[in-house]
Order: C-alpha cells, then structure tokens, then sequence
C-alpha cells in the first residue's frame, strides 16, 4: 500500500557526459502518470467552462451542457463574479497551468530530473491552485449557491496533484521534515486526499440536503 505512489530516489551526483546532472531529482512513473491524468482533467475542464462561458457572453439564452438542475447549474456558476476574479475567465488560468503541469508529467515520463528549486515552485503553484479551488468551492456552495460539475472535476485534479507532488518532496528532503512525519505520510499517504474528497462530499451533501431529498 505505501508503494502505490512513491518514486525510487533519484537524486543523482554523477558527472559523466549524457548523465543526469548533480543535484537533481526525478520522479517515478506513478507520480509522472498522476500529474498526466490530473493535469488533462483540468485542462478539459478549464477548455470546456472557458468556450461555454464566451458561448453565454454572445448569447445569452445558451444552456450549457453541464446544466441539470437548479443546483447542478454551470450557467449560475459561470456568470458570477466569482467566475471572473482577475478580471477575466478564471478558467483560462487552467488552461495554462494544467497545461504546464501535463508537460511536466511527460517530461517525468520521458526520464526529466529537475532541480530542488523547481519541485519547489510546483508545490508551491499546486498549494495556491488547491488554496484557490477550496475558495471558489466555498463561493460556490455560500455564496452562489449552486454547483459546476467541470470546476468539480478540476478541484478533484488540484488536490490530488498538489498533495502527491508533497509527499514527493518530502520523500526525497525537497521539504525538510521530521523521519517520523515523512514515513507516516508514505505509509498513508491516501488518507489526506480521502479525507479532503470526503469533507467536500459532506460539505455539498449538507448544502443542499433539502434538494437532495426531493430527489430521494
């Protein structure tokens, strides 16, 4: 169980020609293939919301696809402040940064070791990327109340790449912690995205227990 998502340690300090450079730290197949995976459920996510909502700009008795019910309603979601924060979509963010995270999973793939100063910084894009997500999710449960299945998926990716690519750093000293924390985290590294999935399902079910249960 440990193993499911743990890369070998790559850290290299060999300097033969064509070999990896000193200093640098690669990642295993897993974690390559989660940030793959994760990565293209948000970009088609971010694709999907940013053509629907130009579609709504220029017309705006548009019905998106994703619109099931009064709750589940991307249009609601789609036409609110909150959908524009900086001023435009926010879902072409997405479409850059999942982008960017795909690339490094195929580099991963392909044999790619980076610098601690990278892992660094994509730890710290996937942290705000999570931060940001948990914010839109709470402004979409309290304050607009209604719920986009596409920004569902994409918080689903962020939390799962954000959180393997932290048990990665901490694995190979990228992030400086206690043995005892570190070995708890690989051994049961499943159980903060679980819980984090778990309380967002709660969180959703307790929301909008009233339309849940005209369903029932």
């Amino acid at each position: 169980m440990s193993s499911t998502l743990h890369d070998h340690p790559t850290t290299t300090h060999r300097h033969a020609k064509g070999a990896d450079r000193p200093g640098v730290i690669g990642a295993g197949r897993a974690l390559a293939w989660l940030l793959i995976v994760s990565g293209a459920a948000g970009l088609l996510a971010s694709f999907v919301i940013t053509q629907d909502k130009f579609t709504l700009l220029s017309d705006p008795t548009f019905v998106p696809s994703c619109n099931l019910s009064p709750v589940i309603s991307c249009a609601n979601v789609m036409q609110s402040e909150q959908a524009s924060v900086f001023g435009f979509p926010n879902p072409m963010l997405g479409l850059a940064a999942y982008a960017v995270v795909v690339a490094v999973g195929f580099g991963l793939l392909a044999g790619a070791h980076y610098r601690r100063w990278f892992w660094l910084g994509l730890n710290l894009g996937t942290l705000l990327g999570a931060g940001f997500c948990m914010w839109l999710m709470s402004q979409a449960l309290y304050e607009i109340g209604a719920l986009c299945l596409w920004c569902s998926l994409a918080w689903v990716a962020t939390i799962a790449m954000f959180w393997y690519v932290t048990v990665h750093n901490l694995r190979h000293g990228v992030i400086h912690a206690p043995r005892a924390l570190v070995s708890g985290v690989q051994e049961f590294h499943w159980v903060v995205p679980v819980t984090w999935y778990g309380v967002i399902v709660l969180l959703i079910a307790t929301r909008f227990w009233t339309y849940w249960e005209t369903l029932l």
